[in-house]
């Protein structure tokens, strides 16, 4: 951006302006001066533990053109007339405020169709599903990995490159006005959610809480841009709780006819077209009804997005399969440890039960449950006992301290559990036959890619 735009966007104020710096000199935000590079211009974050103000001097010192900052008593570096002379300090209320309103001022100045993603779980994957499929028509960026907060957002933003036509961004929220934070500052075209569960039920307190947060997202929607619509799944409590007067599609698996599927390959009808995905699990089928309206929206034709949905993959740790050596012999595993709450696990077994016969499951700590969290776990547990389709051969081993109440409530089949990874590791060495398939899902927090490293070694 240049100089001048830093401040049109942010209504800062110029500290001792330079006469020898250029108003229209393009500038890099840059807001780690241990990666600033020379000409770059820096905006200090502050958080919890750090305050990137502190750092002034040094940024200056590395080469930076100027800074933004929030306090004088945040410039030492006016001390030294030699750098105070030929940089520009800015001065804004809030350094992150100043982030997004740059980030907004960039997304205009880009002017893409922005597409918002948000859900208690599946908003990653719908994501690279939606990305996957508007790429076969528009240039489109996507937030990489989950950079789904606020920094995030802004980062995607400036990451983007200046001829993006479509922007797919994520949205996750650990509270109340998050997102409608993250609506504000992106002005969505098109806005996605995927489910309203109970992940992060510990902060919110309930699911109309979660659904509440979650329907944030239509806050800033922009109704009037040529492209607008709600998309989300078919639930009672989202329609009840959104409010957008715009067009709102919603669907569910109740819309597909499903005619083949196995653990890397799907295939359905959904409105007379058949598609195919090359994951398995009907919560994927169900996430890519978002990308295929998605689509339909933009104008993409049936071939297209046929073609967009066969290239997805999974991201790291998202069904992801990885064959371990164990004792001479080889062994697959499934690692979906990318992240775990109470319906995302359900759906995880229910897809394996579903094409399995042997198998072992691999289930870890779900997080953010709050006070009720041993009940989710128990009544996890109780939901894979009740299951008609549950093998006899399966076995099901927990790890950590909340998942043994998972265990603790099945007896239709062999359990096992474990306080920690390290214990797990050295039972599967010595007990895991080559033709049995291990399946790991928990929370992020429990580091269940330590599994396969340990199984590795």
């Amino acid at each position: 951006m240049k100089i001048r735009e830093l401040t049109e966007a942010t209504g800062a104020k110029n500290y001792l302006p330079s006469n020898k710096i250029d108003s229209d000199k393009e500038v890099t935000i840059s807001t780690d001066t241990r990666t600033i590079k020379n000409g770059d211009f820096y905006l200090p974050l502050k958080g919890a533990s750090f305050d990137g103000e502190k750092f002034i001097s040094q940024a200056i010192e590395k080469g930076a053109i100027g800074s933004f900052y929030t306090s004088e008593s945040n410039l030492p570096v006016l001390q030294d007339s030699s750098l105070s002379n030929k940089t520009v300090f800015l001065n804004v209320s809030d350094t992150l405020t100043a982030y997004l309103q740059l980030a907004n001022y960039r997304r205009k100045k880009l002017n893409p169709v922005v597409v918002g993603i948000t859900g208690s779980s599946g908003k990653t994957t719908t994501k690279e599903l939606v990305a996957s499929v508007l790429s076969e028509k528009y240039k489109t960026f996507k937030t990489p990995l989950n950079h789904n907060n606020e920094i995030g957002f802004c980062q995607t933003i400036f990451e983007a490159p200046d001829n993006t036509e479509v922007l797919v961004l994520e949205m996750g929220m650990r509270g109340l006005g998050e997102i409608e934070l993250l609506s504000k500052y992106s002005e969505p075209d098109i806005t996605i959610i995927s489910n309203v569960g109970t992940a992060h039920i510990g902060r919110l307190g309930s699911r109309e809480n979660i659904a509440k947060a979650k329907c944030e997202i239509v806050t800033h929607q922009r109704v009037n841009s040529g492209v607008n619509v709600f998309i989300a799944h078919d639930d009672d409590l989202i329609k009840k709780t959104v409010q957008y007067s715009g067009e709102k599609i919603f669907y569910s698996i109740k819309d597909v006819k499903i005619i083949e599927k196995s653990a890397n390959y799907s295939k359905f009808e959904y409105q007379g077209n058949c598609y195919e995905l090359n994951v398995g699990g009907d919560y994927n089928i169900e996430n890519s009804l978002s990308a295929i309206n998605a689509g339909q929206k933009l104008g993409l034709t049936t071939e297209q997005i046929q073609n967009g949905l066969k290239k997805y993959k999974p991201i790291e740790k998202r069904w992801e399969g990885v064959v371990v050596n164990i004792n001479g012999t080889k062994s697959e595993i499934i690692n979906d440890s990318y992240n775990a709450n109470p319906e995302s696990m359900r759906a995880f077994v229910d897809t394996i039960f579903e094409l399995y016969d042997n198998y072992t499951l691999i289930l870890g700590d779900m997080g953010e449950l709050g006070d009720d969290e041993i009940r989710y776990h128990s009544e996890l547990g109780e939901y894979i006992n009740n299951k008609s389709n549950l093998s006899t051969n399966a076995k099901v081993i927990s790890v950590g301290q909340l998942s043994k109440n998972i265990t603790d409530k099945i007896t239709k089949c062999e359990t096992t559990h474990f306080d920690n990874i390290e214990q797990a590791v050295n039972y599967l060495k010595s007990n895991i036959k080559s033709s049995t398939k291990m399946f790991l899902k928990a929370s992020r927090s429990m580091k269940f890619e330590n599994i396969i490293e340990g199984l590795k070694k």
